[in-house]
């Protein structure tokens, strides 16, 4: 098996925001991947007005998925649940979806139909660059609030400007519909809200809760290893 992480907005280095669990996976003979998104200026291309979006971020994600034909676990948090709904459709290796805190869209919803219409007050939107990102005075009450200070205390140097028109981009294709899936509801998340977690949970197969915040993957690591290696 194999595991391919894909992160949530306004990040980069997926493979920062997942190490804890991934070295955890490693002593277990597991490998995984963090794919690069490109509309979070993760492929050498400024983020903003006219830069990469969605389709990048799916063509980034599908190609690494398409590099393998081993068994695969996609984990994807939070808008990384857009990404994969369309980059895991049709990818044979894909065996299952674990969907962290995860928004979960049907065929043509994009990310910005699940917001009120305005933005988070954790969010900073750039009307000039077309760019959004996260207050980094908001970074761990918000988001990383469960994790140790050494991660707190790194967190922000991995923040990104992203491209605002990824916000309103459909996706076209749903894979949760056609793979198995498990939710990981984080009951004290404070970014993506834990009733709205349920809702979407309600789409997949099965559900799992945990007494976690945003990233149980660096709060709870051995907790995602051990849900993942049960799948």
């Amino acid at each position: 098996m194999r595991v391919v992480f894909v992160h949530g907005a306004c990040v980069r280095d997926g493979s920062w925001w997942w190490h804890r669990t991934a070295g955890l996976l490693q002593e277990r003979g597991v490998l995984s991947v963090a794919p690069a998104l490109p509309s979070c200026g993760e492929a050498g291309l400024p983020a903003g007005a006219g830069g990469p979006g969605l389709p990048e971020d799916v063509a980034s994600v599908r190609q690494v998925l398409q590099d393998s034909d081993e068994p695969t676990v996609v984990v994807a948090h939070s808008y990384g649940g857009i990404i994969t709904a369309e980059a895991a459709a049709g990818i044979g290796s894909v065996r299952h979806l674990l969907l962290v805190s995860s928004y979960l869209p049907e065929v043509g919803q994009s990310l910005s139909e699940f917001g009120n219409g305005s933005p988070a007050p954790f969010l900073d939107v750039d009307p000039d660059t077309g760019t959004f990102g996260v207050r980094p005075e908001l970074l761990v009450d918000t988001f990383l609030q469960d994790c140790d200070p050494e991660v707190q205390a790194q967190a922000a140097d991995h923040l990104a400007r992203q491209s605002v028109q990824m916000t309103g981009q459909p996706v076209g294709a749903a894979a949760w519909q056609q793979l198995p899936s498990t939710y990981l509801v984080c009951t004290q998340d404070r970014g993506t809200p834990p009733q709205l977690q349920r809702e979407f949970a309600r789409r997949a197969g099965s559900v799992v809760e945990l007494d976690a915040g945003h990233h149980p993957f660096l709060s709870q690591p051995a907790a995602v290893r051990d849900l993942l290696l049960s799948l």
